[in-house]
């Protein structure tokens, strides 16, 4: 005799079947592991590359995203928790870790000369000797909707795409693959470049609070930490202060601006002038005097290599576009944004702003082969998706905080209290002198208003490139900041130039 099936039965075993349909099985994790050895600050270092993802769950077990990423472990003997472990990652939002991976930190890099146009292919990839491998092990970081690292199957990529969002994400993968790896008690270090210098100085204070985990260093690379000092906006004039001292640097050296053996000396009497009568100008609008205005529009034309004419016209304020544009227009050349040594050719000279940034287009092609190969190749990590080295258009519109779209993201301060909990948490702060993504100035100066104590000011670290926002494309660049990152590290730096 068979069982009648209740109409609520069946609207449940529908139910059920609904509810399975919409939860299908996430991908089971995957890694590919290889041995090599790398040639390292001078001798051989060998060590084990596990290529792989991580399934990150919500409270319920659910999967919701699977996280990408590649881990460097030494395989000399010796206790692997008195090792260092380094979690890196780029910015964006929406990048890959591949640009720090290739290009300073990884044992193995892309090799390309430090030249105004894209080398020809094929693209190889050498031993890095500038790699940290040899003072710590490594973690390379692709947050979700950049690399291979996606939402989970119904999920949305977009609750992924925010600043908390984000620290959460992270976060939470830096705490499953400690547990995994059996590397709790190993001191950390979070490196992360431009926007990554956000996240990093987010997940110090982010991983003390919600795990216990506390980072021993953080190394920020061409840093944004508070954005209000990033965006000229209608009242916000820090940024057009702040960007000054950048400005200078590109025009001497693109042989606008003479008289000044270095750029160091330069810069800093740009920043003298900046932060006093040029900041003062402009806080004081219309009730400047004629005298005083004029003076600063001389020195103004004097730092920049701009006409009098032009500054006027800007009401003294030039933002980063039209100074791409404006300085080498005699020349029908643009500069660029993440590195201003760099320069362009659009196809309309007499436009209002470029048409593409010179700097990322000659760094893009190397890059991208180099990493695909490489995966695919030396790390034996096959997959038919898309490797999204960088994905920004993707991840828009980016949540920046609980306070809406004027909201001026602000981590400089949660760095500070983090630093106030664990009074041992060094900071490197490394900046380029032609880098108009996150100019130096303003960097520095965020460090220099997180209010932290003056007992903790020894901690931090400040160093100037002479190269842009990836400073690592120019050799003599990527060698001292690999020092300066290894001196974090291993608690050697040398005192504060």
């Amino acid at each position: 005799m068979m069982a009648r099936v209740t109409e609520q039965e069946r609207t449940e075993q529908a139910q059920d079947k609904a509810k399975g349909e919409e939860r299908p099985a996430p991908p089971p994790e995957r890694e590919s592991v290889t041995e090599r050895t790398a040639r390292i600050g001078g001798r051989d270092v060998s060590y084990r590359a596990v290529a792989s993802t991580t399934t990150i769950r919500d409270a319920a077990g659910d999967p919701r995203a699977s996280v990408f990423s590649i881990a460097y472990t030494r395989t000399d003997p010796g206790d692997p928790a008195e090792r260092p472990l380094t979690f890196v990652f780029n910015g964006g939002p929406g990048s890959s870790s591949a640009w720090l991976h290739m290009g300073l930190v990884g044992p193995r890099r892309v090799d390309m000369p430090d030249g105004p146009t894209t080398p020809p292919a094929p693209y190889r990839v050498i031993d890095n000797d500038a790699s940290l491998l040899d003072v710590s092990d490594l973690v390379f970081i692709d947050p979700v909707s950049t690399g291979y690292s996606r939402a989970a199957a119904g999920q949305e990529a977009k609750q992924f795409h925010g600043f908390r969002e984000d620290l959460e994400s992270v976060g939470e993968f830096i705490r499953l693959h400690t547990s995994r790896a059996g590397r709790w008690a190993s001191p950390k270090f979070l490196v992360g470049e431009s926007y990554g210098t956000t996240r990093a100085a987010g997940l110090a204070r982010h991983l003390q609070q919600r795990h216990g985990l506390y980072a021993r260093g953080v190394g920020l690379i061409s840093a944004v930490l508070m954005f209000q000092a990033s965006r000229p906006d209608p009242g916000n004039d820090l940024p057009y202060v702040l960007s000054l001292p950048t400005y200078a640097a590109t025009a001497r050296y693109h042989g606008q601006v003479s008289g000044f053996d270095d750029v160091r000396t330069l810069t800093d009497q740009v920043e003298a002038f900046a932060l006093g009568d040029y900041a003062t100008v402009l806080l004081q609008g219309s009730r400047a005097s004629d005298a005083v205005r004029r003076s600063v529009l001389e020195r103004l034309a004097a730092f920049t290599g701009l006409s009098p004419a032009f500054l006027e016209a800007c009401n003294l304020r030039v933002t980063p576009q039209r100074f791409y544009k404006e300085l080498l227009r005699g020349q029908r050349r643009t500069t660029g944004r993440l590195d201003t040594r760099f320069t362009g050719i659009d196809g309309d000279a007499g436009g209002e702003a470029p048409q593409y940034d010179p700097s990322y287009a000659v760094i893009q092609a190397p890059y991208t082969a180099a990493v695909n190969a490489y995966v695919r190749g030396e790390l034996a990590f096959e997959s038919d998706l898309v490797y999204e080295v960088l994905n920004s258009d993707a991840v828009r519109p980016w949540s920046w905080g609980d306070d809406g779209d004027n909201h001026y993201l602000d981590v400089a301060s949660g760095l500070r209290e983090a630093m106030s909990w664990d009074r041992g948490l060094r900071v490197l702060l490394a900046s380029g002198y032609y880098d108009m993504a996150t100019p130096f100035a303003a960097a520095e100066w965020t460090l220099d208003h997180m209010g932290l104590d003056p007992s903790l000011a020894g901690n931090i670290r400040m160093t100037r490139y002479e190269a842009g926002h990836m400073m690592y494309v120019h050799e003599e660049s990527r060698d001292r900041l690999a020092a300066e990152l290894r001196g974090l590290v291993t608690g050697t730096a040398e005192p504060p130039e």
